[in-house]
């Protein structure tokens, strides 16, 4: 029988004696700093143009591109006329440091054609996107005029296809273009916070049983309190440790991550959207985030945080009970005892490239079945929770996923009250199947 005083004090005394440590704070603190920092080195270094700039000669032989090509950050053009061997004799002597020469299109018809870049240095590969793209452009309006082409028939067949979803009956789930999406973004990111707060935190157990172990500390506890007890409440406390950081991560890592985006002036979207929004109308792009957000807000979270909570605990207590078995079992040399959780962190690893694959099909056998399986459901279940996926499965993982933290919690408490006082043997793994049924 638990006796709830004695759990109590224990869980009371592995959480404050973690997050009152320096080490918790100051990891707590300097986290969200540390992502703030990486954010912005990032966003610099994407924005970083290069401190060289460039002056490049262009030589066009067919006029294609007009007498106009336009400037860049650090680069800048200068048709010139004359011979091709003329310029390229001249170029050293010049403060040019490129010649780009196009020559005369033969054939209207045909698809391919080379642009020769005179230099001793090699054109970086962002300068050669530029001038492929800038260029193909220049010889597309080029070959529309030369064929006397109707411009705006052509712009015609320039169609973007969305598709829309509608229900088919009044029982059907009315949806945009972005609930996919949306429902991908939240699903993969519900993953991977599952991934690891359950497996950092699980080792965060297994690491704190080790050490009292090593210390003999234990052997003073378990004369006041049972091995059961003793596990279980350094379990629920270390939970009790994750979900605080979790909470204050989640409240830190945005509010820091805004406020470095203000003082440094940092556009996040701009180094990865900048091929793509001269595509996009900006009408276009404010409606596409406008319809995003109504799509978050739509999400029914007093089911889905609700649910996350529950599938993190199940999932904390399943991998932290292993966890803390094998800490138990594990002596002085650690490196022997590492083995041990090779069974352990296979499932944990099996179960994210699995979420990977249920985002891009949610509702497949793989998905269903890899979402009632325990060692799997705590990681894949989230990611599916922005799908809707039907009630049923959801009861039947949930029942099968607490069922088997309970058996796991208990079965590791016969592995725990054996392993954690047996000192100077090398545990294998026949041995823990042993201690399952020692007798009190």
């Amino acid at each position: 029988m638990i006796q709830f005083t004695k759990l109590s004090l224990i869980i009371r005394r592995e959480y404050l004696s973690r997050v009152t440590r320096k080490s918790f704070i100051l990891a707590t603190l300097l986290t969200p700093l540390a992502f703030a920092l990486l954010f912005v080195i990032v966003c610099l270094i994407f924005q970083y143009q290069g401190d060289k700039s460039m002056k490049i000669a262009i030589l066009d032989e067919g006029n294609m591109l007009n007498g106009a090509f336009k400037d860049d950050q650090n680069l800048y053009f200068k048709f010139e006329t004359g011979s091709l061997e003329e310029l390229i004799d001249q170029l050293p002597e010049t403060d040019y440091n490129a010649l780009v020469y196009l020559p005369t299109i033969e054939d209207l018809y045909s698809k391919r054609l080379t642009a020769y870049y005179y230099s001793d240095d090699q054109p970086s590969p962002d300068l050669e996107i530029k001038l492929r793209e800038r260029i193909g452009q220049a010889v597309r309006d080029y070959k529309i005029d030369a064929l006397q082409l109707e411009r705006r028939q052509l712009e015609a067949l320039e169609t973007r296809i969305e598709v829309e979803p509608e229900p088919l009956t009044d029982k059907g789930e009315d949806a945009t273009r972005f609930t996919s999406a949306v429902a991908a973004s939240l699903g993969m990111g519900m993953g991977f916070i599952m991934y690891l707060t359950v497996f950092i935190y699980g080792v965060m157990v297994m690491r704190s049983v080790m050490e009292e172990k090593t210390n003999r500390i234990v052997e003073v506890m378990i004369s006041s309190v049972r091995p059961f007890e003793l596990m279980l409440g350094k379990i629920i406390g270390v939970g009790g440790v994750g979900l605080t950081q979790v909470a204050i991560w989640a409240i830190l890592i945005p509010l820091i991550g805004g406020l470095a985006q203000l003082i440094f002036g940092i556009d996040a979207n701009s180094p990865m959207l900048d091929t793509q929004a001269s595509t996009f109308n900006p009408d276009d792009t404010q409606a596409m985030i406008s319809l995003a957000l109504t799509e978050i807000a739509s999400i029914n979270w007093w089911t889905v945080l609700p649910l996350f909570i529950l599938y993190f605990l199940g999932g904390f207590f399943i991998y932290s009970a292993l966890f803390a078995a094998v800490g138990s079992a594990m002596g002085d040399d650690t490196g022997e005892g590492q083995s041990l959780t090779i069974p352990i962190t296979i499932p944990v690893i099996l179960a994210l490239y699995i979420m990977i694959a249920v985002i891009q099909s949610p509702n497949s056998n793989l998905a269903i079945w890899s979402s009632i399986f325990p060692l799997f459901s705590p990681i894949v279940m989230p990611a599916r929770l922005a799908f809707g996926p039907p009630t049923w499965e959801i009861i039947v993982s949930l029942l099968v996923m607490l069922a088997t933290a309970v058996f796991l919690v208990w079965l590791s408490g016969r592995i725990y009250r054996v392993g954690i006082l047996m000192y100077g043997k090398k545990v294998k793994l026949k041995d823990i199947g042993k201690w399952l049924f020692f007798k009190d």
